[in-house]
């Protein structure tokens, strides 16, 4: 997810690497997850030989094998994947690698982003932006076209905005144009035509008839409860992700359905979450360090599970997919939401990047600890625009 941000850069080099990556100042897709600034990036490419053989022939999960479990810091989310991680039959963690990545991933800076919402919005209202990052959370799913493999993109402000930046760009047009695109009983009765005026770009909007649903809900359930106001149900909620019930998480996902992003797997719950959190985090690391924005347990977060991060783990050896998922991801089959495939991919990327930022933690001093979010950015950030294939999944929940 992304937004036009505009990022202020840490200085720094990984020692144990020579090759340097510079990212612009304009992130694709996932707008708000990571600044890593200079970074060096590709050295754990190499040894794709024994990445391959690993995919060729994943070890299974099974009793003989010792599980490694992270902490879950009290999340839920964490919590409910025990039982998806022991079972898995396609995907698998490999520990011995996830602690070799950790041995020097744990000395490159790994920063909190810093960076302002797009368009100047962090600098004025909070409640303004506290409703443009829901409201635009509540439907930022794929933005490619599934069949014809096109992005979303569309002119605005005299720049080129594309994919989730290019959802970002719209509804600020629209905003310009009177449209009260932030307003739950706009919401809640918005026409397909309307909506299909507002997201005017290259191609329809993607998903355009499932993000209608969306907002139909979300605004209903804003008008009814909330006069509207995303920012108005946020200051209904106490300050915390999980708080017996009344935390943020526990009611975005308790009372707007689009936000339950859960999966069962043989009988066995397994939560994701993925939205939920992404909104809070895009909160918390735009507005809490003007005060704007109070969040006293970030550390229950997780990593935001959608078709990137997997790729990275993928890529660096801590995941292995056996022969068949390999292959259906290489031949761009569509993967069912809610199918083991599906369940599996998701579920190592959370077990994966939580037990990476345990490993790392232990290496580094008790004034450089990291908290998940800070994870997810590393892998999403350098492998957003990969070549390596990611699953095809048709989902709102990411």
């Amino acid at each position: 997810m992304d937004s036009g941000l505009q990022f202020q850069k840490p200085q720094g080099e990984q020692k144990a690497l020579d090759l340097r990556y510079r990212r612009t100042n304009v992130i694709e897709r996932r707008k708000f997850l990571g600044i890593l600034g200079e970074t060096a990036l590709l050295a754990q490419l190499a040894p794709l030989k024994s990445l391959s053989a690993a995919l060729e022939n994943p070890r299974r999960s099974g009793a003989k094998e010792t599980m490694h479990w992270p902490k879950t810091n009290g999340s839920p989310v964490l919590e409910s994947l025990r039982y998806a991680i022991e079972s898995s039959r396609d995907v698998r963690t490999n520990y011995d690698k996830l602690v070799e990545v950790a041995s020097w991933m744990a000395y490159e800076e790994l920063p909190m982003p810093e960076y302002a919402l797009p368009f100047g919005l962090a600098d004025g209202d909070p409640g303004v932006a506290i409703d443009f990052v829901m409201v635009a959370d509540s439907i930022d799913t794929a933005f490619t076209d599934f069949a014809k493999h096109e992005k979303f993109q569309v002119d605005y402000a005299g720049q080129h905005w594309s994919d989730s930046e290019a959802e970002f760009a719209c509804i600020k047009r629209a905003l310009d144009n009177g449209v009260p695109f932030l307003d739950g009983h706009y919401l809640a009765k918005v026409t397909r035509p309307e909506l299909n005026k507002v997201f005017e770009g290259n191609i329809e909007m993607p998903m355009l008839d499932e993000k209608l649903a969306v907002l139909h809900q979300v605004g209903k359930v804003l008008a009814e409860k909330y006069d509207g106001k995303f920012h108005k149900f946020i200051r209904a909620c106490s300050p915390k992700l999980y708080d017996n019930g009344n935390g943020l998480v526990d009611r975005l996902v308790a009372e707007f359905p689009r936000f339950n992003d859960v999966s069962t797997l043989d009988g066995h719950e397994i939560k994701f979450f993925k939205l939920p959190q992404l909104g809070i985090w895009m909160l918390y690391a735009t507005l809490h360090k003007r005060g704007k924005f109070r969040l006293e347990d970030p550390a229950k977060m997780t990593a935001f599970a959608d078709y990137i991060v997997p790729v990275g783990l993928r890529v660096m050896g801590i995941t292995g997919y056996s022969k068949e998922l390999e292959h259906a991801i290489n031949t761009y089959q569509l993967i069912p939401r809610d199918s083991r495939w599906e369940i599996e991919i998701r579920a190592h990327c959370l077990y994966a990047t939580a037990l990476l930022t345990d490993e790392i933690n232990k290496l580094r001093p008790a004034d450089r600890q990291i908290i998940i979010p800070q994870i997810d950015a590393r892998f999403w950030l350098p492998f957003h625009t990969t070549a390596w294939p990611h699953h095809l999944t048709q989902t709102i929940m990411y």
